[in-house]
């Protein structure tokens, strides 16, 4: 008889699967207890190693066409929905039923095919021509900030991760997202798929570990921009602390209120809004 071969799960950093630097690892278990898998315990130095691949990734991304970019998310929608069941088994291993999981894996697909449309349509909603009393053309544009951290909930732990990447990498962002600390798996699974979907290296890094650990380098880091997710009182106080000394921007929900991940409000331009800069130039008109 064969033995069975236990998955060995790995961290996305820079289009490579990793294991934590630190070596640690957590136990994972089902719904019923049994042992799973061991989810790797990323540190402070994983983190900093996925902020120079996405240091690297950014140029070459933001320079990406929207029509290409519109095209690698719909790629990666492909590839989530030819692995739709395995990661509906991902979701049930935090308790939900196959009816919750499979709602969440298509609401996650829906909302990677509904930013894939975004890519080359959020610069004219955004950007404008501007009236001024001078003889100049002014007009404003939006740039990507940079590097975006991102702090997923526990609740819905696949589509709310989905549901915070997008709108940065829509944009020409890099992303470095920490997982739900309780469910990280369907993480892994979506590490698996970006590899796959022509997204460049290092545009999304997926790390999981202790937000303890994590989030105080994720406040302070300088090559961080902004900082999108949902967090408690307590680590929302953190974050905004760290960031107002790295000055970066804060983009964070209230973990501890409801947050109906599916509803068309945690979709859309406003979410991209968030996480672009505007820049404004003035041309002269005439002699």
């Amino acid at each position: 008889m064969r033995i069975h071969i236990t998955k060995t799960p790995k961290c996305y950093v820079g289009g490579a699967f990793i294991r934590s630097e630190s070596g640690r690892v957590t136990e994972l278990c089902d719904s019923s207890g049994a042992f799973f898998a061991n989810i790797p315990q990323c540190t402070r130095k994983d983190l900093r190693n996925a902020v120079e691949a996405a240091a690297k990734a950014g140029p070459g991304w933001a320079k990406r066409s929207a029509f290409n970019r519109g095209q690698i998310l719909y790629r990666l929608a492909e590839m989530m929905e030819a692995r739709a069941a395995e990661l509906a088994e991902a979701v049930m291993l935090g308790g939900a039923s196959k009816a919750q999981a499979t709602r969440e894996v298509s609401a996650s697909i829906e909302r990677v095919i509904h930013y894939a449309g975004w890519t080359d349509k959020y610069e004219q909603v955004l950007g404008s021509v501007n009236p001024v009393a001078s003889a100049h053309f002014n007009f404003t544009v939006t740039e990507p900030m940079g590097i975006i951290g991102i702090i997923a909930p526990d609740e819905s732990p696949l589509l709310a991760l989905i549901s915070l990447i997008l709108p940065a990498i829509t944009s020409g962002n890099c992303v470095i997202a920490l997982a739900s600390n309780t469910q990280p798996y369907p993480s892994i699974l979506l590490g698996e798929m970006l590899a796959t979907c022509d997204l460049p290296g290092g545009v999304v890094n997926l790390l999981t570990g202790q937000r303890s650990e994590m989030l105080p380098t994720f406040a302070t880091h300088e090559h961080l921009r902004a900082l999108s997710g949902a967090v408690n009182a307590a680590d929302r106080k953190a974050l905004k602390l760290g960031a107002a000394e790295s000055v970066k921007r804060v983009s964070l929900l209230k973990a501890e209120e409801p947050i109906d991940w599916f509803a068309g409000t945690q979709q859309g331009v406003e979410q991209i809004r968030a996480l672009v800069e505007f820049k404004t130039t003035w041309h002269p008109v005439g002699a």
